[in-house]
């Protein structure tokens, strides 16, 4: 991390307003010296994750990233396990978590948070980096808890 995560958690604080989603991504990947990030929220009814921003991603990627399925790529895998998944070096991952087109983001290191709240599912945070990166623990933690302040601005 680079920089302080407190703007982070006092926008999400900040009573009655709506999320600025993409200020919002921005912030977050300030604080983590990231270039590429997505938020998902998840719809309910159909278990399925909705972008809702994506920063650094390339725009024939978007089609394969709008909905995803829970159980597919970083984001879904996240959302199914309901804890984070990360990946030191996308571009030579063979664990089969990421999804194959996930490496024409040219992204290395990333990392998606379940964003989680009294262990119900509201989406997911996926951030990374161009260059290989293993998220320390406390890094992880913080991501859930920023995870669990966008819950809390879902659900109210």
């Amino acid at each position: 991390m680079t920089s302080d995560t407190k703007p982070i958690f006092h926008t999400l604080a900040n009573e009655g307003s709506a999320i600025d989603w993409n200020r919002l991504l921005t912030e977050i990947l300030a604080a983590f010296d990231c270039s590429t990030g997505t938020i998902h929220t998840l719809e309910h009814d159909s278990q399925l994750l909705h972008l809702k921003a994506y920063q650094g991603i390339p725009e024939f990627l978007l089609p394969k990233m709008t909905v995803i399925p829970i159980g597919k790529g970083m984001a879904g895998v996240a959302a199914e396990r309901k804890r984070p998944v990360q990946i030191c070096n996308l571009q030579t991952d063979e664990s089969g978590v990421a999804r194959p087109s996930a490496k024409e983001t040219k992204v290395e290191g990333s990392i998606t948070v379940p964003l989680m709240l009294n262990g119900q599912l509201h989406g997911t945070l996926g951030i990374g980096k161009s260059v290989a990166y293993e998220f320390t623990l406390e890094e992880e933690e913080i991501l859930m808890e920023i995870g669990e302040a966008i819950s809390r601005k879902i659900v109210s």
